[in-house]
């Protein structure tokens, strides 16, 4: 029996909504599905076994699929409320490691995966070569991103000390990006030269205290321009940033310092700016790949066919996106809750796709 492509997909992506986590539960959540349900999906003569929508989801073109999902949650999304002053879309890039799933040849699959923090969507994912690692990877991921959302002009993206490279910056700069990343010993030079400037001399631009958890934290930042002859020697660069974290937990005190170039000059980014974007830097971390490891089980999962691993992963980020631009802050919730109303679910998805109808 033949079965309509565009109602697999839907119903994919329906069921990782509602907390799907695996394959097998997925094709659970199409067999659980009322008559009506199933006949708005394209399944009215029956439902496809778990075999046919394995062999689906694994020969699927992931990069593909993560484009047009985070096409139509881009669409979805709600307008953001009124901007302030200086206000710059930012996006974090991070990688992971997908700990249970294995490529043929036995190794691990890892992804790099580019976040809007605006919105929670994840606006591209592209799986890094077996032989390779991120950097490689980051030029094909800004041509992801700039394929959803038409072009890069004014984003600011914002990594970790990895992705420190001087072909990043002027990739970024090429297509009209701007780019804040830390510096750590992977550059020892550029390390170096940020070390040594002149920071007793500086004013604390910004200073900012939380607490929480037992846990009381000052962050401050210093800033300092050094686009001017004999500046630091990374490819447009405009301001050095210090960053100092000073947590006291149980009574005991520790300090951070962390170093940064941006490639924004002061006028376009003050310091409470630089402190804001260096913290959004964990939203990939902590609102995605946490998520996708705890509600849904990421690294319990042990996919090794075809794109399957990456597939999966898609539509968690799908998953998370949705709920996110709904304004669920607790993911497991929101899926238990989508689970319980699968013709909502149906109508959201299928909407633009009359074929399922």
């Amino acid at each position: 029996m033949r079965y309509p492509l565009s109602g697999l997909l839907a119903a994919a992506v329906c069921a990782v909504l509602a907390g799907a986590s695996s394959f097998a539960a997925i094709t659970d959540w199409l067999h659980d599905l009322d008559e009506q349900a199933r006949d708005r999906l394209g399944f009215g003569h029956g439902v496809p076994a778990g075999t046919t929508v394995w062999r689906l989801l694994t020969r699927l073109d992931d990069q593909l699929l993560s484009t047009v999902l985070a096409g139509w949650l881009k669409v979805r999304a709600r307008p953001v409320t009124p901007r302030p002053h200086r206000y710059r879309t930012v996006i974090a890039v991070d990688g992971k490691t997908l700990r249970g799933a294995r490529r043929a040849d036995g190794g691990q699959v890892h992804l790099l995966s580019a976040l809007d923090t605006s919105t929670g969507i994840v606006l591209a994912q592209v799986t890094v070569s077996a032989k390779s690692n991120e950097i490689p990877a980051f030029a094909p991921l800004l041509d992801a991103v700039e394929q959803v959302l038409g072009s890069l002009t004014g984003l600011l993206f914002i990594a970790d000390a990895l992705h420190t490279q001087t072909a990043h910056a002027e990739e970024i700069a090429a297509r009209g990006a701007h780019l804040m990343i830390p510096t750590k010993g992977n550059q020892p030079t550029l390390f170096k030269q940020l070390k040594t400037l002149p920071w007793p001399e500086i004013p604390i631009g910004d200073r900012r205290r939380d607490t929480g958890h037992g846990r009381r934290e000052t962050r401050t930042v210093k800033a300092i321009t050094v686009a001017t002859p004999g500046g630091i020697r990374f490819p447009h660069a405009e301001q050095a940033v210090r960053i100092t974290r000073t947590r006291t937990t149980s009574g005991k005190t520790s300090r951070e310092t962390a170093y940064y170039t941006v490639s924004l000059p002061a006028e376009q980014a003050q310091p409470a700016d630089l402190q804001h974007w260096a913290r959004l830097e964990w939203h990939i971390e902590n609102r995605v790949h946490h998520v996708r490891d705890v509600t849904f089980r990421e690294d319990l999962h042990q996919a090794r066919t075809g794109t399957g691993p990456a597939v999966l992963a898609t539509l968690r980020n799908t998953s998370i996106g949705y709920h996110r631009t709904n304004g669920e802050a607790n993911i497991a919730r929101a899926t238990r809750r989508a689970n319980r109303r699968p013709h909502d679910l149906i109508t959201a998805v299928t909407s633009s796709i009359p074929t399922t109808q």
